[in-house]
């Protein structure tokens, strides 16, 4: 039989890339291969994130232009595509989603192992949802189908969910409690993926300090996790996303610094340098806390580590005064680069439920523009002092404005662009002559 077609759209972080290659190998079990063109599609997915409210509304203007697919077809095709939204947006609106008669499938980001049973039930004017979460789903059986382009780079989720509680944060609600995946699966699953000729691994969870896997016979913590995957082969980089700035341990920093082929990257979000606010967030650290953390990477693995970070600018009762202390600690950490965002409530967190929202928007708007100045200053900065290091990329493929060149990143994350047509995953060494706030431009040794 002709096997149907999914087309899928994803929004959001990591996480979310990572489902989607979830749902992907779940449907082709189910006899769905994957098209890039909606019109060829009998089910059209987004794969959607709650974290801020533009995020959403973005997803609505995509269900009015699902919609418009399904009526155009209406009477030309026997058969409609179904719409589905799947993921935190699923996971928050709930039945929300159905009201309208738009959407004939909302499934949360732990029932995604039901699709093929929920949309064997679909019929008009009867559309189905499953949101249930789950305390022990981790789908650590499933082999993820690789969206990526290049064949290079390889998502990995170590675990789901968060147990923080961020006063401003929609995910514990939407990916429920946190939970680790089993340790063997994690190192199975890369050494699977290099095998494939991937070259970088990327270690996902919402806080993956925090991952811990017990048995009988062992514990593996983060640390160790990330030496199991380091010695499958020295060829093979390991990343990870996201570090929790109250959990990140100096043994993860000494694993990374015995392993060469563990990036020297760390995205360790801040969100505010202001201790006051960082309470009213629910952060569980201080200012000196975040810097002492700094330091302490600094010193294991150099001044040169790659440091990302997020920042929010106008949370509940922000002052200047708390503003200014987000400046002062970006400029004395001097990030490479950050997301950087205002304020936006989401409904049902502890911030909504018991803070004002008081800060005037133009006042958000001011407070990130100065925020998005001093970073791009830093970035330069930052980017600029490479010049006259050697770098190892790994190739990720022809750069986009010079077909005669290629790019890929170095270790510290930094993008590199040099002359010459490398294989992607390929590993080429190259000096930096000159940079811009965001590239480095190289030559090759």
């Amino acid at each position: 039989m002709e096997k149907k077609k999914v087309y899928v759209e994803t929004y959001g972080c990591q996480m979310n890339v990572g489902d989607t290659e979830i749902i992907l190998s779940i449907l082709r079990d189910a006899g769905y291969e994957q098209t890039e063109q909606m019109d060829a599609a009998d089910l059209i997915l987004a794969n959607t994130c709650s974290i801020r409210d533009n995020a959403e509304q973005r997803i609505k203007g995509r269900i009015g232009v699902f919609a418009q697919e399904k009526s155009r077809r209406r009477g030309v095709s026997e058969d409609e595509p179904v719409v589905g939204i799947v993921g935190c947006m699923a996971e928050r609106m709930k039945e929300q989603l159905l009201e309208d008669g738009r959407v004939d499938l909302v499934v949360g980001p732990d029932a995604y192992r039901n699709l093929p049973r929920l949309l064997e039930a679909v019929r008009p004017g009867s559309p189905q949802i499953d949101v249930l979460l789950s305390r022990d789903e981790t789908y650590a059986d499933i082999r993820p189908v690789r969206t990526d382009r290049n064949g290079v780079s390889a998502f990995i989720s170590i675990m789901r969910g968060c147990n923080n509680v961020c006063s401003y944060c929609v995910v514990p609600y939407t990916r429920g409690a946190e939970r680790s995946r089993d340790a063997e699966s994690i190192v199975r699953e890369a050494r699977e993926v290099f095998a494939a000729g991937y070259r970088e691994v990327t270690l996902l969870g919402q806080n993956v300090d925090s991952y811990l896997w017990k048995t009988a016979a062992e514990t593996v913590n983060f640390a160790e996790l990330l030496r199991r995957v380091a010695a499958i082969d020295p060829l093979l980089r390991v990343r990870f996303a996201t570090s929790h700035p109250k959990d990140i341990s100096d043994e993860v920093l000494y694993a990374m610094a015995a392993f060469p082929n563990i990036c020297r990257h760390i995205h360790l979000p801040v969100q505010s340098g202001s201790t006051r606010m960082l309470e009213l967030m629910r952060r569980k650290y201080s200012r000196e806390w975040y810097l002492e953390r700094v330091a302490k990477i600094r010193e294991v693995l150099g001044a040169d580590c790659g440091l990302t970070t997020d920042v929010i600018a106008g949370f509940c009762t922000e002052t200047e005064a708390d503003h200014a202390e987000t400046l002062s600690l970006m400029e004395e950490v001097g990030f490479d680069w950050a997301f950087m965002f205002q304020y936006s409530e989401r409904p049902g967190t502890l911030a909504q439920r018991h803070y004002p929202d008081d800060v005037p928007p133009e006042i958000k708007a001011r407070r990130l523009d100065e925020i998005i100045a001093l970073q791009g200053r830093k970035s330069l900065e930052r980017y600029r002092a490479q010049i006259g290091s050697e770098q190892l990329v790994l190739v990720e493929g022809p750069s986009k404005r010079d077909s005669a060149a290629s790019c890929g990143r170095a270790s510290n994350s930094m993008m590199c662009v040099f002359p010459g047509t490398f294989a992607p995953g390929t590993y080429v060494k190259v000096r930096v002559i000159d940079s811009t706030s965001a590239t480095l431009l190289c030559e090759t040794i």
